[in-house]
């Protein structure tokens, strides 16, 4: 096989954080990496600097994710996201929590394994502040979802549904006989706050990645 086919593009798998591209249509439509899924006992993460997925800890506890659960590639929650949750709370002592930004893909069909990539059609989002830390968490539907596909903003999704996805995020954390965590889920916000979030993020990103914002452009483009 002729070596100009392996300078056209490198070969190797795509680090989910940074190799993957957020989508030509974000963010309104956006590729999220998939960590965990509802059948998960185990509470899976990417690891930051392989880009593997793994284990982070058992699930103790009836603690399981009722929707897919993981995070948007090349975003990050710095202080843009951060001043975005300052103004919108008036708080002045938030900080971003230095991760990806989460997202929860709710989907009417049974998805059984993470570590893949699923296009989110985005609605909205919670305002979730984690010890004094931004946490905001994007909610999304499967781009195509039969059922769920007929939702145009937060406001549509059932609030029985909105409340279990609030119990878990104020909760999953939390172990029977340790000290409470400080989580609290300051307002839930429709899809034209959670653009300017993800575009936050995404600004963060760059700012924080300006290398490897550009190689990955390089590559991609």
């Amino acid at each position: 096989m002729s070596t100009s086919f392996f300078k056209a593009k490198p070969i190797f798998r795509a680090h989910p954080w940074h190799g993957v591209d957020l989508g030509p249509d974000s963010p309104e439509v956006v590729n999220s990496y998939i960590e965990m899924v509802p059948t998960d006992t185990i509470k899976y993460e990417l690891d930051k600097a392989s880009g593997l997925l793994k284990v982070d800890r058992p699930q103790k506890f009836s603690s399981m994710p009722p929707m897919l659960y993981g995070l948007l590639p090349r975003t990050y929650c710095g202080d843009k996201t951060a001043d975005y949750c300052r103004k919108k709370t008036g708080r002045t002592d938030i900080i971003g929590d230095g991760d990806p930004l989460d997202i929860c893909v709710l989907t009417e069909r049974p998805i059984s394994q993470g570590n893949i990539i699923v296009p989110a059609v985005v609605i909205g989002g919670f305002r979730m502040i984690d010890n004094d830390e931004a946490d905001d968490k994007i909610i999304a539907f499967l781009k195509g979802d039969l059922v769920y596909s007929e939702w145009q903003d937060i406001a549509d999704i059932p609030g029985k549904l909105i409340e279990r996805l609030r119990h878990y995020f104020l909760t999953y954390k939390d172990i029977p006989g340790n000290e409470k965590h400080i989580a609290q889920i300051d307002s839930v916000y429709n899809k034209e706050e959670a653009y300017e979030v993800i575009r936050r993020s995404r600004k963060d990103y760059e700012l924080k990645f300006p290398d490897l914002n550009q190689m990955f452009n390089e590559i991609y483009t």
